[in-house]
């Protein structure tokens, strides 16, 4: 078995298990091998194993056994497939956020200058104008935000990093959009939220800053893995 390739981690696992169990090969009954076993032949984490199978177990095509392991259960899944690997994909996205975006909102608060809110209030005020136009328009000017909100925690390495991860985040948001059909009723999502992100730096609020934005996330990441 072949190493699985990065990005996204999780859901080329669920694939990889995925093909073995539709192709036969593991059969409904067999018990898959463990993951001390299976994570090294897939070249991924245990932890990544874990977060592939609980996509299979949330697809109806395997069973963990407490005591006695996996199991598959059915060849082809019970739900839209395409739909568990975007969402597996989503998820990754959103790990990466949090360990970015969070410690940068805090840093941004500690840290902001005049300079830096006249910006964030600017793209505050962009997202807002925003909700008329199309997805791909507010995904931009939400993420403008989010930049601005980086560049005011003065870390150069932080700031770098979260340039290299801006083409991942776009396609995840634009996707997020899509898949979870967020602007449907409300054409500004997560308005508040923002809101109270930008004022906790205006104030110069760490823990404000960070408990806003970490439970924002989370609770994007909660509609991603629910079954």
């Amino acid at each position: 078995m072949d190493p699985v390739s990065p990005s996204p981690l999780v859901a080329q696992v669920a694939e990889r298990v995925r093909g073995r169990i539709s192709s036969g090969e593991w059969g409904v009954g067999t018990k898959l091998p463990g993951e001390h076993t299976l994570a090294p032949l897939l070249g991924v984490s245990r932890p990544t194993l874990r977060e592939a199978m609980r996509i299979l177990a949330g697809a109806g095509l395997v069973e963990s056994r407490q005591g006695a392991g996996v199991f598959v259960v059915a060849t082809e899944p019970r739900v839209n497939w395409s739909v568990q690997l975007r969402r597996a994909a989503l998820t990754d996205v959103y790990e990466v956020r949090v360990a970015l975006e969070v410690e940068a909102a805090r840093l941004a608060a500690a840290r902001r200058t005049d300079g830096d809110m006249t910006a964030i209030t600017a793209a505050m005020d962009r997202r807002v104008a925003a909700a008329g136009e199309n997805d791909a328009a507010f995904v931009d000017a939400d993420i403008a935000l989010h930049a601005a909100i980086v560049a005011a925690a003065h870390n150069p390495i932080l700031a770098n990093l979260f340039t290299e991860f801006l083409p991942a985040l776009r396609a995840g948001l634009i996707n997020l959009v899509e898949l979870l059909d967020l602007r449907a009723k409300l054409p500004n999502p997560g308005q508040d939220t923002h809101a109270a992100l930008v004022a906790a730096v205006a104030a110069q609020d760490p823990e404000a800053a960070e408990r806003t934005l970490r439970q924002e996330l989370r609770n994007t990441l909660a509609l991603l893995r629910r079954d």
